[in-house]
């Protein structure tokens, strides 16, 4: 089975699940990763997006949307939702942890069995202090999934774009010993990452090297490309915010030629979701679906 080419949901938030299956399906698209957070105000920049509302999820719901999918030639690659569940507010955690496993219940009852979103972190603490809280937020997470036949794709972003999220962002998962140590301390095989190149560049993290590593533990693919902007750089350092921007594919620093080369030899047969962040490609709906249609133009020879 090859790679699967699909896109974020998140982008075009005011859609229905029926609207984007249509789209996809039209611009011939394998699947998407659809957005499932709880129904309400958005919190931060593609968030609040729910495609799927899996509050009170039903069987009566998942055989609605089964009935979809049979209809279409599009398929789920992923239930999506992106919180901090490591907050430092007790009531906050333990609601976002409600809802991620609200999520895996309803991927094994749709047949999905896959489930995308972030570990978490309180950026005022050191990745040691909080080691502790971790384990005892994920390791339960993790049991369930496995209990449920779900696996968890955990993505890299560090989330440290905005001062409420400074110094140490907002999410552990963001580099190689982060992620030796969270796959040795829950060893299971029901998560894994879900991989975007885009954040390892700003980082200067080998992204190559770190999919040769790790690859084996890849539940799902970003392809989502990051431009620095030298200039910014050399005015802030690295240690500043904003000189570095998320763009399509193909404008960034990520060399996808060798991204595909990479993924290829490790035989991954997943899903490629692009995820548009790109600002310019933001002021009208007719933009981003330029958007998207360009991102696809440009990733679908390396795939097809």
């Amino acid at each position: 089975m090859p790679m699967r080419l699909g896109y974020v949901t998140a982008i075009l938030p005011d859609w229905t699940l029926e609207q984007h299956l249509k789209f996809a399906a039209e611009e011939g698209f394998d699947s998407i990763e659809v957005m499932c957070w709880p129904a309400g105000k958005a919190e931060r920049r593609y968030a609040g997006v729910t495609h799927i509302d899996v509050t009170h999820f039903t069987a009566a719901d998942a055989e609605r949307i089964k009935g979809l999918l049979r209809s279409s030639p599009v398929r789920i690659s992923s239930l999506g939702y992106y919180p901090n569940p490591l907050t430092p507010d007790p009531a906050e955690s333990a609601t976002y942890v409600e809802h991620i496993k609200k999520l895996i219940a309803a991927s094994a009852m749709l047949g999905i069995n896959v489930v995308t979103t972030f570990v978490g972190r309180d950026p005022a603490r050191s990745i040691e202090d909080q080691w502790g809280d971790f384990e005892a937020t994920w390791k339960p997470i993790v049991a369930f999934a496995e209990a449920q036949g779900v696996k968890v794709g955990i993505e890299n972003c560090p989330m440290l774009f905005s001062l409420d999220e400074w110094p140490g962002g907002k999410n552990l998962a963001i580099s190689p010993e982060v992620w030796r140590r969270m796959f040795a301390s829950i060893p299971s095989d029901a998560w894994g990452l879900n991989f975007d190149p885009s954040h390892l560049i700003w980082q200067h993290i080998d992204y190559l090297r770190a999919m040769k590593e790790f690859g084996h533990r890849f539940v799902h693919v970003h392809a989502k490309d990051t431009r620095i902007d030298p200039d910014l750089l050399y005015e802030r350092g690295i240690m500043g915010l904003k000189w570095h921007r998320p763009k399509l594919p193909g404008l960034g620093n990520v060399d996808w030629g060798a991204f595909f080369a990479t993924l290829t030899d490790l035989n991954y047969r997943g899903d490629v979701a692009i995820e548009v962040e790109d600002r310019a490609y933001e002021s009208s709906e007719a933009d981003v679906l330029i958007s998207i249609r360009q991102s696809k133009r440009y990733l679908e020879p390396f795939i097809r």
